[in-house]
C-alpha cells in the first residue's frame, strides 16, 4: 500500500513510522525542507535507540528506512492509496490541503484527517467525493499508543470506513470507532480529568501536589492531571477545552478554567516553557518535588480521587448514551489512548451504579450546577440494577 503523510511534525513523522514499520511505501510531505531533514534525522535516532534496546536489528532499521521518503510537493503524493493529514488544528488550513490534494489523487484513494477535534463532517465538504473522508486519529506518541480513534463523517461511504478500520488494524493498532462530535471519544470523556482537578484547585480543597499524588496514588493513574497538563502545554490543553466547550454550545460541563487560561496567558506552559504548575530544568526533568506521602491527609486524597473519577465515568456513560462509541470502544479509547488504568464503564460495574450516582446528585445538590448533572443511562441503569459489562 502506498501511504501519503502530510505534515512532518512530531505526529506525522510518527504516523509514517508506524506505516513503514507495517511495510507500506510511505511519502511524507511537508513544504519546509527544513522541518523534513529534521523529521528523517529524528526517525535515525529512535531506530538506533531501539536496536539499543534489543527490539529491532540494522536489518528492519533499514527496512523501515528505505520505506519512506521525504517529498515537497503535493503532486507527489499522487500515487497514494491512502493520504492522512497531520498538520495544525485550523479548518480553513485544512480544507485548502484536501482541496488542493484531491485534484491529484485517484478516485479510490481515502483522504483521512488526524485531527483530535475538528468536525470530519467540515472537512469532507471542502472534497468533490466527500465519501472518500474520514477521520483517522492516532495518539501521541503514535509508534507507542495503542488506540487509534476511526472516524466516519455522515458523508463517509461505508467501504472508506471498513478499508480504514482493516488498514489500521493491519498495522497492529486497536480501532476505536467514534462518532463526528467534538473531542470524539478520547479528548470528550477526559476531560474532567483536567476540568475538574482545577476546580478542585480553585475551590482552595487542595494544591497541585495533592491532587496528582490522589489520583496517582489511590486511582493508580501513570500521571496526575497537574503533571499530564504540564506535560501536554497548558496552552495546547486550554485550546482543546475551549474548543470542546464552544463546540457543545457552552455546556456547563466543559467549561474552561480561569486558572489554566491565566497560565497559559503568563506562558507557564509546563515542560517546554520550564515553568508550569511545576517547574522544570532544562532537561524537561521536574525541579520542585513533591513532599514526602506522610504528609499528605489519605482522607481527602479519596475524597478528590471520587470526585474526579465519578465525572469521568459521567462524561463516559453519556458518550455511551448519546451512542458516540460502544461500552468496549469507550473503555478501549481510555485504556489504550490515554493509559487509564481500568476502563471508565467497567470501574463503574467496580464501584456500583448506585454509588455513582449518589455521588454525582452531592455534587449537583452541593452546588446545583448543570456540570453536575447524572446522566440519564446511569440514572436508568440504577433503577433496572444493570451493569456496562
Amino acid at each position: 500500500m502506498n501511504v501519503g503523510i502530510i505534515g512532518s511534525g512530531t505526529m506525522g513523522s510518527g504516523i509514517a513510522q508506524v506505516a513503514a514499520t507495517a511495510g507500506c511505501q510511505v511519502k511524507l510531505y511537508d513544504t519546509n525542507q527544513v522541518a523534513l531533514d529534521r523529521a528523517k534525522a529524528s526517525l535515525e535516532k529512535i531506530l538506533l535507540r531501539l536496536i539499543e534496546k534489543g527490539r529491532i536489528d540494522s536489518d528492519e532499521k533499514n527496512r523501515i528506512k528505505s520505506n519512506i521518503s521525504y517529498v515537497d510537493n503535493l503532486k507527489d503524493l499522487s500515487d497514494s492509496n491512502l493520504t492522512i493529514e497531520a498538520i495544525i488544528e485550523n479548518l480553513d488550513i485544512k480544507k485548502k490541503v484536501f482541496s488542493e490534494l484531491e485534484g491529484y489523487v485517484a478516485d479510490d484513494c481515502i483522504i483521512a484527517s488526524n485531527t483530535s477535534s475538528l468536525s470530519i463532517a467540515s472537512i469532507a465538504a471542502s472534497l468533490k467525493k466527500p465519501k472518500r473522508c474520514v477521520g483517522i486519529h492516532f495518539f501521541n506518541p503514535a509508534p507507542l499508543m495503542k488506540l487509534v480513534e476511526v472516524i466516519p463523517a455522515i458523508q463517509t461511504s461505508y467501504e472508506v470506513l471498513e478499508k480504514s478500520i482493516d488498514t489500521i488494524t493491519s498495522w497492529k493498532k486497536v480501532v476505536a470507532v467514534a462518532k463526528d462530535t467534538p473531542g470524539f471519544i478520547v479528548n470528550r470523556v477526559a476531560r474532567p480529568f483536567y476540568g475538574e482537578a482545577l476546580r478542585i484547585y480553585e475551590e482552595g480543597i487542595a494544591d497541585f501536589g495533592t491532587i496528582d499524588y490522589s489520583l496517582k496514588t489511590i486511582g493508580g493513574f501513570r500521571m496526575g492531571p497537574f503533571e499530564l497538563m504540564d506535560f501536554i502545554g497548558n496552552d495546547v490543553n486550554y485550546t482543546v477545552t475551549e474548543t470542546v466547550f464552544t463546540a457543545f454550545y457552552f455546556d456547563p460541563r466543559y467549561k474552561p478554567s480561569f486558572t489554566q487560561k491565566r497560565f497559559a496567558e503568563a506562558g507557564y506552559l509546563g515542560r517546554k516553557s520550564g515553568i508550569g504548575y511545576y517547574e522544570y530544568d532544562n532537561n524537561g526533568k521536574r525541579v520542585t518535588q513533591s513532599d514526602s506521602q506522610e504528609s499528605y491527609d489519605n482522607v481527602l486524597a479519596e475524597k478528590i480521587f471520587n470526585r474526579v473519577l465519578v465525572m469521568l465515568i459521567n462524561e463516559a456513560t453519556d458518550a455511551l448514551f448519546l451512542n458516540i462509541a460502544s461500552a468496549e470502544d469507550i473503555d478501549n479509547a481510555m485504556t489504550k489512548g490515554v493509559n487509564y488504568p481500568k476502563g471508565l464503564l467497567a470501574w463503574a460495574d467496580e464501584k456500583g451504579i448506585d454509588w455513582c450516582v449518589s455521588k454525582l446528585d452531592e455534587l449537583y445538590n452541593e452546588y446545583h450546577e448543570d456540570r453536575y448533572r447524572c446522566s440519564p443511562l446511569l440514572r436508568k441503569m440504577n433503577r433496572e440494577n444493570k451493569t456496562f459489562f
